[in-house]
């Protein structure tokens, strides 16, 4: 592919998305903490850029601001506009810079997943004077194509024969098209009629069910912002410098630098922008905050209150299936879907799951267990395992993932985690003991078959399937790699057992107040407790400080040797972490890599550097312990 030029479309006045637009011009509305140019122009910078040129008008000292502090700036040339030229006249201005080479034009409101070297390699093989992306989109089908996808006119009706698209607002043109644009203000769309009617090409590329979406009003804003958390697998975006101690957050939200929480708020599915200041009493909903305005959105996930009998599976069934409003929460692994549902006295989270699903009936089993002996898990009101559903209490939307994207002072953070390692202490001591009342529990047990699954997980799932790493490029030490394995399972094994949750990490922690619950527990086992306390403070999802991670450990052994006594030794149990460190590390890698591969989850692929990063240090720690499964580690560390 021939190098291009770039040219965003970024002078608009942005009039239908005012009073937002009265602080912030359009191409600097943050999209999760970026702006949306910097969103686009990272998409383009895929492409061989050549250069890049940014028309401006309306407040354009913001945007030339941002062209000065961004990465780009060396190759970004501004052209400011006194009065707007128009997207003909824009291009025409910018002649001199883009008539060296073929030039690719996006307009700065388009968020889309458009696969923009495809679009340029068209144009390139094809020949054509102007290259359009284009789409069936019935609100704004006006671009009339004949049969070979060839632009015939531009208009609400188009000539026999012909069928109706949208443009995108993103095409490539050769420089020639320049020749066309008069000076002064002028439209593209003129100007293609008339290479069309001079006999030029103006040539097509469908992308119809590519992501697609303007940000020009307050809806498509909304929208746009909650597509791109569905799309990171987010539920909420925090800005980090925020200290939301007072903060009440439900559904989906935005919090974006630049904004103050000066007394308790709370804040559901709304995106708050710079300048906005919630004080005390501030209820956010469906809405778009900044300085001195709030704008009210409706949005397909908006969930309204719905008259219903809690216990009824049926009708509850029947409530999602014909109430679209009713959206999944989360963003987990799972295939299982939960839903929040409302009626006047309180909201359930209701469980769906499809086909037979034997970790169902395990769910509501380990429940009732669990709750005698005072373990925080949400209350199972109501459960039908022939329907696959069952009804919980709502605990709401705080994970202590979620909690930790705020500003936290580390005695804060650290008070959390000694309550969760409260309930994990329960778990591994009391609960244990009394684990012959769950027979199906007792059964199941996390053992040297399931040790050895996991590591082949890592291998297929990981290895193989995300770095690319055959079976057969391992043939030389393939043996030695197995019996490290082997090895290390066996070890795992050997190692005194508890019931387990055996994927004790942030997400599936949530928090009410300040009490910590358990969540997703269908996979408990009986297993080396040492495995959970890996997944919990050495989490991919958040990071610990390595000294408040050993005062946790400390804080971990105080409490199970208060309960067991002299038979437990804090030593022993040590030296049970780093194994099961090495194991639960290379179990995260196998299933980052299935999600995201398999099940296209991208979103997981953001936390693999930081699981390989934890199983490197391991293997170091663990020195020649397992010299083929370091050589591996090393191998995938150098690679990434």
């Amino acid at each position: 592919m021939r190098a291009v030029n770039a040219f965003i479309v970024a002078a608009g006045l942005g009039e239908r998305l005012r009073p937002i637009t009265n602080h912030i011009p359009k191409p600097l509305l943050p999209l999760l903490g970026s702006p949306v140019i910097e969103v686009v122009l990272e998409r383009l910078t895929a492409l061989p850029l050549k250069k890049i040129g940014i028309n401006m008008h309306y407040r354009w000292e913001g945007i030339r601001d941002w062209a000065m502090a961004s990465a780009f700036s060396n190759r970004i040339t501004l052209f400011r506009e006194d009065d707007l030229l128009g997207t003909g006249g824009a291009l025409k201005n910018a002649a001199s810079m883009l008539g060296s080479a073929p030039f690719i034009v996006h307009n700065a409101d388009i968020i889309s997943d458009i696969d923009l070297s495809r679009l340029v390699e068209v144009h390139e093989s094809s020949g054509s004077l102007v290259t359009l992306a284009v789409h069936d989109h019935p609100d704004f089908n006006n671009v009339w194509l004949d049969e070979r996808g060839r632009l015939k006119a531009v208009d609400k009706q188009g000539p026999s024969g012909t069928r109706a698209v949208a443009f995108t607002g993103i095409a490539v043109y050769s420089p020639d098209f320049l020749e066309l644009l008069p000076e002064g203000r002028s439209s593209v769309v003129g100007a293609w009629l008339s290479a069309v009617s001079q006999g030029a090409v103006v040539q097509t590329v469908d992308v119809t069910g590519c992501y697609w979406t303007d940000i020009g009003s307050p809806s498509a804003y909304f929208a746009a912002v909650h597509d791109a958390l569905a799309r990171s697998g987010e539920q909420f975006h925090l800005h980090s410098d925020l200290d939301c101690s007072l903060l009440d957050l439900e559904g989906w939200a935005v919090l974006e630098e630049g904004c103050r929480i000066m007394g308790y708020s709370s804040v559901k599915r709304t995106v708050v922008l710079p300048g906005a200041i919630l004080g005390t009493g501030t209820h956010l909903e469906d809405s778009i905050a900044g300085p001195d305005y709030v704008v009210s959105v409706r949005h397909q996930d908006n969930q309204p209150a719905i008259p219903c009998e809690i216990a009824n599976i049926l009708f509850l069934n029947n409530i999602i299936a014909i109430h679209p409003e009713v959206s999944p929460i989360g963003f987990g692994g799972s295939d299982r879907r939960y839903y929040r549902v409302r009626d006047d006295r309180r909201s359930v989270v209701v469980l769906r799951t499809s086909g037979a699903d034997p970790d169902f009936s395990r769910q509501t089993e380990y429940n009732g267990f669990f709750r005698r002996h005072s373990v925080p898990v949400p209350e199972l009101l109501a459960a039908d395992e022939d329907e696959g559903t069952a009804v919980f209490g709502d605990l709401g939307d705080i994970s202590l993932y979620v909690w930790l994207k705020c500003r936290r002072d580390p005695a804060s953070i650290e008070a959390v985690y000694r309550k969760v390692l409260d309930m994990l202490v329960t778990l591994h001591t009391r609960v244990t003991d009394h684990v012959d009342e769950c027979p199906r529990l007792q059964a199941r047990l996390f053992d040297y078959e399931h040790l050895r699954w996991e590591t082949d997980y890592f291998l297929e799932r990981y290895v193989k399937g995300v770095k690319g790493i055959m079976t057969e490029t391992l043939s030389d030490f393939s043996d030695g790699l197995e019996g490290d394995l082997d090895r290390l399972a066996r070890e795992v094994d050997s190692f005194p057992k508890a019931i387990v949750h055996r994927d004790f990490q942030s997400q599936n922690v949530m928090i009410m107040g300040d009490v910590p619950w358990m969540i997703d527990y269908q996979g408990a086992r009986t297993g080396p407790p040492a495995y959970d306390l890996a997944s919990l403070l050495w989490d991919p999802y958040c990071e610990l400080e390595d000294e408040m991670r050993k005062r946790l450990i400390q804080y971990y052994c105080r409490g199970v040797s208060e309960y067991r006594g002299a038979c437990w030794s804090e030593e022993a149990f040590i030296s049970t972490i780093l194994p099961c460190r090495l194991q639960r590390h290379m179990q995260a890698l196998g299933a980052y890599g299935f999600l995201s591969k398999v099940k296209g989850k991208t979103y997981f692929l953001k936390y693999l550097p930081k699981a390989l990063g934890y199983l490197s240090a391991e293997m170091e720690t663990a020195g020649t312990e397992y010299p083929f499964l370091a050589s591996l580690v090393k191998q995938l560390h150098d690679s990434a």
